[in-house]
């Protein structure tokens, strides 16, 4: 089993990574965790709180980008300790992952930056179990090489997220094969998916991503009955006014009922493996 801040993987009960697209307020931020938290101790699910920093990312130069490095840290080193739970985040800059690492237990490798040798170089480094998102551009085949060159800098905890492919202009497919084929090409490693960014897609002419959150269950649903180890969704109290990726968005007051259907799916597959084996 690779070192995690829970157990994951070898047909644990799947791993719930919850939490906002990016830092707007501490207050927010914090009710979010709170929810999940709450939501998974009921459930009885293992729960790792996830937001970002910075989303250096974005299409528009206008859009938000979040608080930065510094005061980013500060809000996610608050909610560590005052709920008492572990937290990820993306690393977008190789001088930015030994501080990171300081304050959060699992490190993220962003899809775009996914061949980034330096990057990938330099959280192998910290020692932090890492979280690598499938670029949407690469088969599910080709994320062979990735977890290789984390092998090669001496890191062995990766656990890999599917976040849907480019499938023509403008929109995001999820192939239920390819998570198998994942699977197999890393050396059965752990597999998560990302539920909230797989529902992104692009408004012909816009400079902003659209969504569609009202799909997140039955997407959800049908990857958790694949037999994943982890989940990854982000919420909002209010994700038509949420300052990134609100339309992809699950509203808080969503999260138990979401998560609990997830975890009855997640359940009777897990039931049934030990069932085969």
């Amino acid at each position: 089993m690779i070192k995690f801040p829970v157990p994951i993987g070898e047909n644990n009960k799947i791993v719930i990574i919850g939490g906002v697209n990016v830092l707007e307020k501490i207050d927010l931020a914090y009710e979010v965790a709170k929810e999940f938290k709450h939501s998974c101790e009921k459930l009885n699910l293992p729960y790792i709180f996830k937001a970002s920093f910075d989303k250096a990312n974005r299409s528009s130069f206008e859009s938000f980008r979040g608080p930065g490095l510094e005061e980013g840290l500060k809000m996610l080193e608050e909610i560590k300790n005052t709920l008492h739970i572990p937290v990820l985040t993306d690393v977008h800059e190789p001088y930015q992952a030994k501080q990171v690492a300081k304050t959060c237990d699992v490190l993220q490798l962003p899809a775009f930056l996914a061949r980034q040798t330096d990057l990938v170089k330099e959280l192998a480094s910290t020692g932090r179990p890492i979280h690598i998102k499938k670029p949407q551009f690469l088969s599910p085949q080709q994320v062979g090489p990735i977890v290789d060159k984390f092998s090669k800098f001496g890191c062995q905890d990766v656990v890999l997220c599917e976040r849907g492919t480019n499938f023509g202009y403008d929109n995001l497919i999820v192939d239920l094969l390819g998570l198998e084929t994942m699977r197999k090409a890393s050396q059965n490693k752990p597999i998560s998916f990302d539920v909230t960014h797989s529902l992104q897609f692009r408004k012909s002419g816009s400079n902003v991503s659209d969504g569609r959150g009202e799909h997140a269950l039955i997407l959800a649903k049908g990857v958790v009955a694949t037999g994943i180890d982890a989940l990854f969704v982000e919420a909002h109290t209010d994700p038509k006014k949420a300052l990134c990726d609100g339309p992809s968005a699950l509203a808080t007051k969503l999260i138990y009922p979401f998560l609990s259907q997830i975890k009855d799916i997640d359940s009777l597959v897990k039931s049934q493996n030990k069932i085969t084996k």
